[in-house]
Order: C-alpha cells, then structure tokens, then sequence
C-alpha cells in the first residue's frame, strides 16, 4: 500500500526533474485551462488532506490551496512531496486501518456537505488513483508542449496490467 503511494510520488518527482519554470507554469489554451502546476498542486492538497486528517480525524478534500507556491515553483513542490512521503513511510497497518470522517461537498447547484465514514487505507487509494489521473492531464499538456514523457506516466495500475496481458496473448 504505502509502497505503490511512494511509488506513484515518484513518478511526480521525475516529471518535475524533466520540466522547466514556464514549462510547468504554462497554460496551453485553448486546449487546457490550467497548468501541469496547478495538477500538481491539486494532487498534492488531497494527499495533505490525508496528512491533517491524522490529527483532525476528518479528510476535508474540499480545503485547497488554490494559488499557491506550489503551482509555479518546482522546488516548493518537491519539497511538499519529500514531507508528504516522509509521512507515508510514518504510517503504521493500524493507523491504515482507522476509521476516520470523510466531510466533501456533493452538489454543484447548491452548497450540500455528506459526511461518511472511511479508512486512511481507502483514502490512500482513492488519492493514488485522483494523482493518476491528473499524471495523464499533465501527460497531454506535456505532449501539447512537445516534451517527452515517461510510457507509464499517467496510466493507471489496471491499465497496466491490461496492457501487459495483451502484449503476452498469442
């Protein structure tokens, strides 16, 4: 579990090896509304909602840093992902099983909040999976910037084996 998260981590990291400043500030209209910063950032807000939950006991996805260093500087988003994985590796199988609130808004014509409970294992797996996903928007801004990316960047873990198995049928 922990190690698939750290895992993933590291495909961000790697993306923000390959990139410059504007290269990850860029927005690519009319084709993209926002920057790879800005996935990045808003990857990184949910894996700090999981952070903050530990002592809170609510996961609030919903509270985002919107406009923050973590969008436009490199560094600062690296360093969010060293203290972010440094956290994952703190993880205990108990605390992974701990039962804790998930507090979200449900509805775009009206503000309407659930709260539902939830486990930081699920939790995890429901994040790994949002950062993928956001890792295969980047993957297209990347490309629309004529930049290369890594084969496996973006492609979620049963897309992978998928591809795997076809490749080994006769």
């Amino acid at each position: 579990m922990i190690n698939s998260q750290i895992n993933i981590l590291a495909q961000a990291k790697s993306y923000l090896h390959s990139v410059t400043s504007t290269q990850y500030r860029a927005v690519i209209s009319p084709l993209f509304i926002s920057s790879a910063g800005q996935h990045i950032r808003h990857i990184l807000d949910h894996y700090i909602a999981i952070k903050e939950a530990i002592h809170s006991g609510t996961i609030n996805y919903d509270k985002r840093s919107r406009g923050g260093t973590i969008e436009t500087d490199i560094d600062a988003a690296m360093a969010q992902l060293d203290e972010i994985e440094e956290f994952l590796l703190s993880l205990s199988k108990i605390q992974l099983q701990q039962t804790i609130q998930l507090s979200t808004e449900v509805s775009v014509e009206k503000k309407q909040v659930e709260v539902v409970d939830t486990t930081l294992a699920r939790e995890l797996i429901f994040v790994g999976s949002h950062a993928i996903h956001h890792f295969a928007m980047i993957g297209q801004i990347s490309k629309a910037q004529k930049l290369t990316i890594p084969e496996q960047f973006g492609i979620a873990p049963a897309t992978a084996t998928f591809m795997r198995d076809e490749q080994c049928a006769p």
